[in-house]
């Protein structure tokens, strides 16, 4: 079987494997490094690569020694344009045929990789690799790798370039090395998006007042991160004034607020919250969950009863009266409402006013089970538990038994 029946399977077997496992980004060819050099007999030399874009995750090297008149068939470069990504390049001996050159020389070289320009430049001192992040200590003709952040410490460590390092084995004759080096850039990363920056984000999220409305604040924050990586590179948003950063925060918060369904869960916990807390006697802090409801506009009829019964319970008469009398507009019929508010007007100095609501529901039901009499003695049995009495008590449950 010839070399290009071999490229022809080896494409179709990458093509076949890209469809199920793509990777979001692209071969970055115009900062790739093609670097064709000749070594003396028995000398080293380093080739430092061209900056790697910000982004990139992984490269892919080719070196080939050729002879004195060989030419290179194709480039790395060309090579990579039928693999979409580097999850298309096997690490079997099929890859290996078909990235590597199809011809090289008969002179062989060792090499080493190394992650900074003093390492490098150590290496060409004295020839030792101990500090290279790759080694090829057999000589070969040609190589070929993929380097990944995943795997490799050249890419771990890497600054933004890479040094090849180079140690010709002919003791006679110079040789000619052609390097050819081709990063892959993630999108995302491309635009500055490190793990470390959206950590920072998400952390600057979870401190805002809607994130501390929340039990858990991790899907909003998130929300707010997509898109100001999908506005703002890092760097541009890191260039935003103080005060834009915080607008682009708020108005991105208020868009996945809306838009993920959290405003509904979030009201549900604050009046879970605030019924747990009320239970608790802990009416001030019931009083300040039922503030943000209020406040931001989503209250229910319910909501403004819960509110107005912690405003009696803690003998803010007028406050509750105003608070029942805003859930009455949405509600006219919800006789909790009804209930509360004729308790703030008798414990308010109101007589007539709360008469005339307990006398008009008398014939009624609270809820399916419990009347509006027996719902008058529970409460007034609380309010005396809570200190609070009235010598009205008394002549109201005459009044309506």
């Amino acid at each position: 079987m010839n070399i290009q029946k071999i490229a022809l399977i080896v494409v179709t077997i990458i093509s076949f494997q890209s469809v199920f496992s793509q990777k979001d980004g692209y071969w970055d060819k115009t900062r790739a490094t093609t670097e064709e050099t000749t070594v003396s007999a028995r000398d080293r030399i380093i080739i430092k690569t061209q900056d790697f874009p910000e982004g990139t995750t992984e490269v892919v090297y080719r070196i080939t020694l050729l002879d004195k008149n060989q030419q290179m068939a194709g480039s790395l470069v060309s090579v990579l344009k039928a693999i979409p990504d580097p999850t298309g390049i096997s690490q079997g001996s099929a890859g290996a045929v078909f990235i590597l050159s199809k011809i090289s020389g008969d002179d062989k070289c060792k090499y080493a990789v190394f992650s900074s320009a003093d390492l490098a430049a150590k290496y060409k001192e004295n020839g030792k690799m101990d500090d290279a992040c790759l080694v090829q200590d057999t000589p070969v003709s040609k190589d070929a790798k993929r380097l990944s952040t995943e795997k490799s410490a050249c890419m771990q460590s890497n600054s933004g370039n890479l040094w090849f390092g180079f140690e010709s084995k002919n003791w006679i004759m110079n040789q000619k090395i052609i390097l050819e080096v081709v990063p892959w850039v993630d999108n995302k990363l491309s635009r500055g998006w490190t793990l470390e920056n959206r950590k920072a984000i998400i952390d600057q999220c979870k401190t805002s007042n809607l994130a501390q409305k929340m039990t858990n604040s991790d899907d909003f924050c998130v929300c707010i991160l997509d898109k100001i990586q999908s506005k703002y590179k890092f760097k541009e948003f890191q260039k935003l004034l103080a005060v834009e950063r915080a607008k682009a925060f708020k108005d991105f918060g208020n868009s996945c607020f809306g838009e993920t369904s959290l405003s509904k869960s979030v009201y549900e916990d604050l009046r879970k919250q605030a019924a747990v807390l009320a239970k608790q006697g802990k009416q001030g802090e019931a009083i300040s969950k039922l503030t943000t409801i209020i406040n931001d506009g989503k209250a229910t009829a319910l909501d403004y009863n819960g509110i107005g019964n912690s405003y009696v319970l803690t003998k803010q008469y007028g406050k509750a009266i105003k608070f029942l009398k805003e859930g009455e507009k949405l509600d006219d019929s919800e006789l909790l409402i009804k209930m509360n508010l004729a308790h703030a007007y008798l414990l308010n100095d109101n007589y007539a006013s709360a008469k005339a609501i307990y006398k008009e529901y008398q014939s009624q039901n609270v809820t399916d089970s419990l009347s509006w009499t027996q719902k008058i003695k529970q409460d007034f049995a609380a309010f005396k538990k809570a200190g609070i009495t009235s010598s009205d008590f008394e002549r109201i449950l005459k009044l309506v038994d």
